[in-house]
């Protein structure tokens, strides 16, 4: 018999005591082309839209019906982004963590503390944090992030697709899959592509 998968939950939240706790995540490491997007939520205990779970085993309609539903429900949620230009010059770890620092400087009310995914916590925060590992698995708060930093970015990468046709961003949403890979190679390098990764620096070079 296969158990049923835990879901995200609040225990995170409600442990630490606190009234304003958001939980933050990043979109966006991995592709070759467009910004890095990073979503903070602070979510209202009784007004928890049903169906919250890491963006990845989400369907789109899903994902984009919660996005609505955080956003009219949540006590504060920030988007924020870096650029191409901001990943190339500080590498993509560094980028995220700038994302991440924009939306939770964005919050209000702000945030006491903070739950922020992965392993490593972004530098210069003003307030406490702790890192969570697989936190959208985890964590309603940061799925929730997810889901928000997950359709505003793939809202940019469909718009960025109609002025740049044929890498199929309105798909791979700028991940490195064989269309893009060939569109490299038969159409060169954009402004909207990541110079710091190894297949675009390969094709400038």
């Amino acid at each position: 018999m296969t158990l049923a998968r835990p879901r995200p939950d609040l225990s995170l939240e409600t442990a630490l005591g606190l009234p304003l706790v958001a939980g933050v995540d990043e979109v966006g490491r991995g592709p070759l082309a467009g910004p890095v997007t990073a979503a903070a939520v602070i979510l209202d205990p009784a007004r928890i839209p049903p169906g919250i779970d890491d963006s990845k085993r989400l369907s789109e309609r899903m994902r984009q019906r919660l996005a609505l539903e955080i956003r009219e429900s949540a006590l504060a949620f920030a988007v924020a982004h870096a650029s191409v230009e901001e990943i190339d010059a500080l590498n993509i770890l560094e980028a995220s963590h700038l994302a991440m620092r924009r939306a939770l400087a964005a919050l209000t009310p702000a945030a006491q503390h903070a739950l922020i995914d992965g392993n490593r916590l972004p530098k210069g925060l003003e307030i406490p944090a702790q890192t969570v590992v697989k936190g959208d698995a985890i964590s309603l708060s940061i799925a929730a992030a997810s889901i928000l930093a997950k359709v505003e970015r793939d809202a940019i990468m469909r718009e960025l697709a109609l002025a740049n046709p044929g890498y199929g961003w309105e798909k791979n949403m700028g991940y490195p899959s064989a269309q893009h890979r060939v569109a490299l190679e038969q159409q060169g390098v954009t402004p909207h592509h990541r110079r710091s990764f190894g297949p675009v620096r390969k094709m400038l070079c």
